[in-house]
């Protein structure tokens, strides 16, 4: 069998722009560009790039929560984007998310018994009372939340203990890839390295794979083996967590974690700030889509767009003038 729980191969995601009287397509935003990847089982890849950029999109178009344009979503060996929906209920199972707002994504109405419940309902797993409430105890254990939790509702937690819950019901039905989308954004910084800690001590004991999404590069930087780089819907750069925050090669790549806050003054110094706006998806520069704000560009930047250049075979980068 492979080494790669998930292969993505040249995804895209179009959004239709509807116009006039009749609502008819007068055009299209891309917000995800023929992009390619590979997650090895067991493994964190994060994923970074400015607000916009594509990053939930990519990550909920791995799951088919929202239904890709093309391309190839390969789990398991298996090709799952022309998979029924009867077909992905089995898949589903194994593939679960974790959302950003914990405050959101828990019904108000149902107690955290039935929330961890209703995923299991759902795929018939633990159907027996006793072996449904040995699980939930195992969840509530797992995530490090009371055994009295399972009575009580979303709103007598705290923010943290939240996002836990969630984390309890992604783990519910005994999932192999999980996709975090910023999963500690709307937490505290204190509360934030609990949650990731909880995260990396459940991918060790339950051998999880992880695609982590998060604008936090330094706490992306702690929990990812790889880190991949998007820049309007296109991955501009992958490579291993250390290669790339020490050896960035594209000007975009080297701007954003120009971004990190440092304590010393040099660090400080360092900092590169980019001129202009983010363009629009809707119409995008010609050539590289960053050439617009890249101090590095060059006519070739601007007429064509970069193919990918393989740095070494875990590092990935597109572009025509690297940083040296």
């Amino acid at each position: 069998m492979s080494e790669y729980l998930i292969e993505v191969k040249d995804l895209c995601k179009k959004f239709p722009i509807k116009g006039g009287l009749l609502g008819r397509e007068i055009g299209a935003v891309s917000a995800v560009n023929n992009v390619s990847f590979k997650i090895k089982k067991g493994e964190t890849l994060g994923l970074v790039g400015e607000s916009g950029c594509g990053k939930t999109t990519l990550g909920r178009s791995i799951l088919r929560l929202i239904e890709p344009t093309s391309g190839e979503i390969i789990f398991n060996g298996k090709n799952i984007v022309d998979y029924t929906p009867a077909q992905m209920r089995a898949v589903r199972r194994k593939m679960q998310i974790i959302f950003q707002d914990p405050y959101a994504s828990l019904n108000p109405r149902m107690t955290v018994g039935d929330i961890l419940a209703e995923p299991m309902e759902i795929h018939g797993l633990h159907t027996e009372k006793a072996s449904r409430r040995a699980r939930l105890l195992e969840l509530l254990n797992q995530v490090q939340l009371p055994a009295d939790a399972l009575n009580k509702y979303p709103h007598e937690f705290s923010g943290g203990q939240r996002q836990r819950i969630c984390i309890a019901r992604a783990l519910a039905v005994e999932p192999e890839f999980i996709v975090c989308d910023e999963p500690v954004s709307a937490l505290d910084v204190s509360v934030q390295a609990q949650v990731v800690n909880l995260l990396m001590d459940l991918q060790r004991d339950l051998g999880l794979t992880f695609l982590f999404i998060a604008h936090d590069l330094k706490v992306v930087e702690y929990i990812s083996n790889r880190v991949a780089v998007m820049y309007l819907g296109n991955m501009i750069e992958v490579a291993e967590s250390s290669e790339l925050y020490g050896h960035a090669k594209h000007p975009y790549t080297k701007a954003l974690f120009s971004a990190i806050p440092h304590a010393s003054t040099e660090g400080r110094a360092g900092r590169i700030i980019l001129e202009g706006d983010i363009p629009s998806p809707m119409n995008p520069p010609s050539g590289c889509h960053f050439n617009p704000r890249c101090w590095n560009a060059t006519e070739e930047c601007r007429k064509n767009f970069p193919p990918i250049t393989n740095q070494s075979p875990t590092h990935q980068y597109r572009c025509y003038n690297p940083i040296q």
